[in-house]
């Protein structure tokens, strides 16, 4: 796993738990959420290679949909 890729996850993690604290929900375990941050930054990187757009928008996009969830 390269750099860019652990600063992708470390970035998720962080919107993650921000979104969390913002909607004053419990924040999950460290374990848990850094699994979610990998599960939503190899979905981004799935996602753009179809659509050839921005891997960190769509991070930020998947960010914001799971706190909609």
């Amino acid at each position: 796993m390269g750099f860019i890729r652990r600063q992708e996850e470390k970035l998720a993690a962080r919107i993650l738990a921000w979104q969390y604290q913002r909607l004053n929900l419990p924040v999950p375990a460290a374990a848990a959420l850094n699994a979610e941050a990998i599960r939503i930054v190899d979905e981004a990187h799935r996602i753009a290679k179809e659509r050839g757009t921005n891997v960190m928008a769509i991070v930020k996009e998947m960010a914001a949909d799971i706190r909609k969830k």
